[in-house]
């Protein structure tokens, strides 16, 4: 950063932005690099089934995947496809060949997200080292890989963990796309966000300015040829999110699968309702407001506005730096107001930054639904805005206005970190202390410039990243070390999981009832296991059909999707279904109180109730779809 510190060195004949990568790395570097990547793969695939099945909606449309090409296509829960998840099938298609590979467990589908973490930390490092040298790269990895969310959701099953790495990686290419204005390297950043797209829809685009705004602003082209490249790299987006969107508009409705989430069977309507602006804005099935399922419950992210990502929510998912992380942004860009306009300091600011702001401004103010884990995404940009800013700022500690924003960055870490872990006293209680008492220490030694005394610069900048990463560390090691389940996980100390929680691995909760009861759900799950049928059993919503599925490994048919609102099956499609002898077995009980009866499954249940014959199972009502009562 211009009089912040000095610029990275630079080669003979190189631009701006293309010599700080051009520099020569120190011999250290490579065993670092090494030690981080090997310490991350640890973490993140330590104990990688203690979750089990982990989010079993996204667990029943891997198996599913497994046993059917067409179900792996469209992401469909079950292999007879009926319905599809309410989102894109990018992640799946990873789990579910992983399956096929190694076979369906817990293992074989957790291990391909905790695979995109290691790559997100591996590219979050070269992409920061290429523009602010090796030093930044790996502080900036190591504070993704100690992110508590990142140690969550890179051991977890939702699409998450792919489109934080597919994030990674087009922030890479835009990178190297500076260093020549390259166009290749531009259309293959518009890849990744478009194949990001087909992970978690719309979500993706939130980096798409910041990555638009650092190559308009550093690129060493013409504006006409950075305008132009960047129109290319927006086709190459559209292409590449947009193929599957064609192919399920163009694949006959009646051969596929309902697209889960959607109103009218398209996945468009999907991506831009349910799932784009239903988000923001609330309505189209998105809770919002104050309370209940809304956005003023904890497990719904709390009360919108700019606390948000501070709040009880979100503020021990992803805040523990952000404080620090905002500091340097402002300082960073004030300290390189003048500097040239390809100067790779600030081209790293504007990427990480932009993508930092814009993320956490949107999930700040969205009405719609939105849970604490979301805030993964906002990880990579906090982690390269804590590498870039304190390594440049240490570099720049010789003048005392860098000297200032450092001590601040650690003082504001230290008091915020007491914060947050105060919030649950009774975990580690002596670990706030330690945290304010060393950041106080780090901070006052700045200040007063004892790293000018002999040797004593290395012991202040370790101190410094102690200080600084101990709080979040602890909360991700132990986060890392416990078991999550259900739809709404959350980091921290002891077993949390949030509403959908259904259990994890065979034979765990939510076998049958969703309740734990392991009793009543082996009864039904040896009942569906001695099915031949292309449907073992139907029952309303996915949280009923997913313990039945994964624990009797055969296709169920979760009635209405995820909370049983889809219309899919309709009435008459289920009295077809039944009439051919495709179904056995109808399990009451289910999800469908979100939903209503818009998906019809009031009525399917009422139809079933009055036609056929009912047994107890184990304390579970269950209809035979081979025995009508007489007269039907």
């Amino acid at each position: 950063m211009t009089t912040a510190s000095a610029a990275p060195p630079r080669t003979a004949g190189a631009g701006p932005v293309a010599a700080a990568w051009q520099a020569d790395r120190p011999r250290w570097v490579r065993p670092a690099v090494s030690v981080l990547l090997l310490a991350t793969a640890a973490l993140y695939l330590w104990n990688l089934s203690a979750s089990g099945y982990a989010n079993d909606f996204y667990a029943m449309a891997v198996q599913a995947g497994t046993k059917n090409w067409v179900s792996l296509f469209f992401g469909s829960l079950d292999p007879g496809n009926t319905i599809t998840v309410d989102k894109p099938p990018a992640s799946l298609w990873l789990m579910a060949l992983s399956g096929r590979i190694f076979g369906f467990s817990s293992w074989s589908m957790l291990m391909p997200d905790a695979l995109c973490g290691v790559g997100s930390v591996a590219l979050v490092y070269a992409t920061v080292r290429r523009l602010s040298g090796p030093a930044a790269g790996l502080l900036a990895g190591a504070v993704l890989a100690l992110t508590p969310v990142a140690a969550l959701m890179f051991k977890f099953n939702n699409p998450d963990a792919l489109l934080v790495l597919l994030m990674v990686v087009g922030a890479y290419c835009t990178v190297r796309a500076l260093e020549g204005a390259s166009t290749g390297w531009l259309l293959l950043a518009g890849v990744a966000i478009g194949f990001g797209f087909l992970t978690k829809m719309l979500q993706a685009f939130l980096v798409l300015p910041a990555f638009a705004l650092v190559y308009l602003v550093a690129a060493p082209a013409s504006l006409g040829k950075r305008l132009w490249q960047l129109l290319g790299a927006a086709v190459a987006v559209v292409v590449s999110a947009g193929w599957w969107l064609a192919a399920v508009a163009l694949w006959p409705a009646s051969s596929r699968p309902y697209i889960g989430g959607s109103t009218n069977n398209s996945a468009l309507e999907l991506a831009l309702g349910y799932n784009g602006l239903g988000r923001i804005f609330g309505g189209d099935g998105n809770h919002a407001g104050g309370g209940g399922m809304g956005g003023g419950n904890a497990m719904f992210g709390g009360a919108s506005g700019l606390g948000r990502m501070f709040g009880q929510s979100f503020g021990t998912e992803i805040s523990w730096l952000l404080p620090a992380a905002l500091i340097a942004l402002v300082a960073g860009l004030w300290f390189t107001r003048y500097a040239p306009r390809t100067h790779p300091g600030r081209a790293s600011l504007l990427l990480w930054g932009g993508w930092t702001v814009v993320t956490g401004l949107v999930f700040s103010f969205m009405n719609g639904i939105i849970h604490p884990y979301y805030s993964v995404a906002l990880a990579p940009g906090i982690a390269g805005l804590i590498g870039v800013g304190s390594v440049e700022l240490w570099r720049g500690r010789h003048n005392f206005p860098a000297r200032i924003v450092l001590a601040l960055m650690v003082a504001a870490t230290g008091i915020w970190d007491f914060i947050l872990l105060d919030r649950d006293s009774s975990w580690l209680p002596w670990l706030r202390y330690l945290v304010l008492v060393l950041a106080a220490l780090v901070t006052g030694a700045l200040l007063f410039g004892a790293d000018r005394l002999r040797r004593a610069g290395v012991v202040l900048a370790a101190a410094a990243v102690v200080s600084g990463m101990l709080g979040s560390t602890a909360y991700a090691i132990t986060t890392a070390s416990t078991g999550h389940t259900g739809s709404t996980p959350a980091s921290g100390p002891g077993t949390r999981g949030g509403f959908g929680g259904m259990g994890g691995g065979p034979g765990g909760a939510g076998a049958g009832r969703g309740d734990g009861q392991g009793q009543t759900s082996s009864a039904v799950i040896a009942l569906l296991k001695a099915t031949t049928t292309k449907w073992a059993a139907a029952t309303n919503g996915s949280q009923e059909a997913a313990g039945l599925a994964l624990n009797s490994d055969k296709s169920v048919m979760a009635i209405g999707g995820f909370n049983g609102g889809d219309p899919a099956p309709t009435l008459e499609q289920f009295k077809q279904y039944v009439a051919k002898g495709e179904i056995t077995y109808y399990v009451s009980g289910g999800m469908g109180g979100f939903g209503g009866d818009r998906g019809g499954t009031g009525s399917i249940a009422s139809w079933v109730q009055d036609n056929y014959t009912s047994t107890t199972v184990g304390g579970t009502t269950v209809y035979d779809l081979t025995k009508p009562l007489s007269g039907s």
